[in-house]
């Protein structure tokens, strides 16, 4: 009879916990600002980003879509499609909000690959590569 006891008490305890981890977390995410790295949260990813060349305009994408350059669009190894990113360029500051529509870089380094349109907004067209931090827009 002990023992049911004592187990009834720790599964109560372990709920009661749950429920209060759970609401934490769903009031934190009420709070945020819109973006993960503005609201104290840390950045999502850094890294270096890379953008298309133009001989993949028009391209089907992994997830299906054709490439537009001049969409604010990119390529993530991970990232779920449709899911937006602030990509922030960490030696000048600019940023930009993209949508991952598909799969890559696949350079060694490299955290993300950008649609032309988004690299220009970077101001990265010349160097063709550039430091950025990833945060994700809710």
């Amino acid at each position: 009879m002990g023992f049911s006891d004592k187990t009834s008490g720790v599964k109560r305890r372990f709920l009661r916990h749950g429920v209060l981890a759970m609401a934490l977390f769903l009031l934190s995410g009420c709070a945020s600002d819109g973006v993960a790295s503005e609201s104290g949260l840390a950045p999502l990813q850094k890294g270096v980003a890379s953008y298309y060349s133009d001989r993949f305009q028009g391209r089907t994408t992994a997830s299906g879509v054709p490439f537009d350059q001049r969409a604010l669009t990119a390529a993530h190894k991970s990232l779920p499609f449709g899911t937006k990113v602030l990509v922030t360029r960490r030696d000048n500051g600019r940023q930009v909000e993209v949508m991952i529509n598909d799969r890559g870089p696949y350079v060694d380094g490299r955290v993300i690959d950008l649609s032309k349109s988004a690299a220009r907004e970077l101001g990265m067209l010349g160097r063709g590569v550039a430091p950025v931090e990833l945060s994700y827009v809710r």
